[in-house]
């Protein structure tokens, strides 16, 4: 089986014929990102508008992050089956329709209806690890996943700074009309440029499913997707629990939360470019544990900066840049593995890795949210993170070990099943 196919031709800017250019997966992962999280701000607006309790309201977000899991596992089978192009543009469709939905719902069962059918926008995040995976061979496919995800740091960083502002000033549903408005450039942008990459289609939907115990029977797909899952779980924890250790223990305001935020995506950020620019000489496998190690060292770090007796935000959130940047290695080459290791599965290969990171994030989420209180400190978030990055470096170390028992280069790109 070859790396990729080679009847693809290289991408031709704004060509409907051809591979799209790095710029239009970019926007389409940005849109997906972005949609998450912007209407955080708005909550308690949305709340007081509807006259529904604020813990009701919370659905939009929790329940759009567990019905994206769900989604996940139905969008790459799909793509699989009928090709990428088809089914992104039929998903960007289906969310402009849902957020007009949301602008205009009457009650809140109605937005939230609406709301959790914007869950359609994932299939950018999908679908572009595995038109990645259709163009070039696994080591570039890391490299430019990069590139890629450096673009889904940067809208979750200012999604909630812009939708802030647009609902103090314009109200909630301008929060969504920006999204509208952002969503027809992007299905644009599609249309425009993604020619089709799957040039091997499943025969039928249901021969696709039939083929997933073949996928399920790679030792190296479960150890490339359980990296992926763990590194972002850790994150996702620090995300649930993070803003009671920051406001309780380090008596920080809201508008300096955001700030050092920030830090934690200017560190993924960096991690995203180093990868882009390593990974093809260093090696997916590498670059997985070297990403692990640097984040683990930084939760041990905060372990001790939170023990001394003086605190600082920088105590907390300091040693975040290392867990973000250590995460920008670790998931481009993870995420690029997943879909690696069965091209011909590669869509529905990255929508169980995708409902993994997700789903598994969100769980670890809620589990660090429900077991801080006024009198544990920081230690249950702490323990759950480290444990995350720790199970992150072993299973990266059982895909290097898989591979070197079959005698494959186990820092290498190997193709053949396994």
């Amino acid at each position: 089986m070859t790396t990729q196919s080679p009847s693809l031709d290289a991408p031709v800017w704004l060509d409907r014929f051809t591979p799209p250019v790095l710029l239009t997966l970019v926007l389409a992962t940005g849109l997906a990102a972005l949609n998450m999280n912007i209407i955080l701000p708005s909550l308690p607006r949305i709340a007081e508008y509807y006259g529904e309790d604020y813990a009701l309201v919370q659905l939009a977000v929790s329940g759009y992050l567990a019905t994206t899991a769900v989604l996940q596992l139905v969008i790459g089978p799909l793509s699989d089956r009928y090709g990428r192009r088809p089914v992104l543009l039929a998903s960007f469709v289906v969310f402009l329709l849902a957020t007009v939905g949301c602008i205009l719902a009457p009650s809140f069962e109605i937005f939230l209806l609406c709301r959790l059918i914007q869950t359609s926008v994932s299939s950018g995040i999908a679908l572009s690890r595995a038109i990645l995976r259709d163009m070039v061979p696994p080591d570039r496919a890391a490299s430019m996943l990069g590139y890629v995800t450096m673009g889904m740091a940067v809208a979750p960083m200012v999604g909630p700074m812009i939708g802030g502002v647009l609902d103090q000033w314009f109200g909630w549903q301008a929060v969504f009309g920006l999204t509208l408005a952002f969503g027809c450039l992007v299905l644009a942008m599609v249309w425009a440029d993604l020619g089709e990459t799957n040039t091997s289609r499943s025969a039928d939907f249901a021969a696709q499913f039939r083929a997933l115990p073949e996928l399920a029977r790679s030792r190296r797909f479960w150890g490339y997707s359980a990296s992926a899952a763990f590194a972002s779980g850790a994150f996702f924890a620090f995300l649930g629990g993070g803003p009671f250790v920051a406001t309780v223990m380090l008596d920080m305001s809201s508008s300096e939360l955001g700030l050092y935020f920030g830090l934690i995506a200017v560190g993924y950020m960096g991690g995203n470019f180093v990868s882009a620019r390593v990974t093809e000489r260093v090696g997916m496998n590498r670059m997985m544990v070297a990403g692990a190690v640097t984040a683990t060292i930084g939760v041990v770090l905060i372990f001790v900066f939170m023990s001394m007796p003086v605190l600082h935000p920088l105590s907390f959130f300091g040693p975040m840049v290392l867990i973000g940047f250590g995460n920008g290695l670790t998931l481009p080459s993870a995420n690029a593995g997943t879909v690696s290791v069965r091209p011909h599965l590669a869509g529905s290969a990255s929508g169980i890795g995708g409902a993994m990171m997700i789903g598994g994030g969100a769980a670890l989420s809620a589990l660090a949210g429900a077991l801080l209180g006024p009198g544990t400190g920081p230690w249950p978030l702490l323990v759950i993170m480290l444990v995350s990055e720790v199970c992150c470096i072993l299973a990266a170390l059982d895909v290097i070990r898989t591979a070197r028992r079959r005698g494959e280069d186990p820092y290498g790109f190997p193709v053949s099943k396994r």
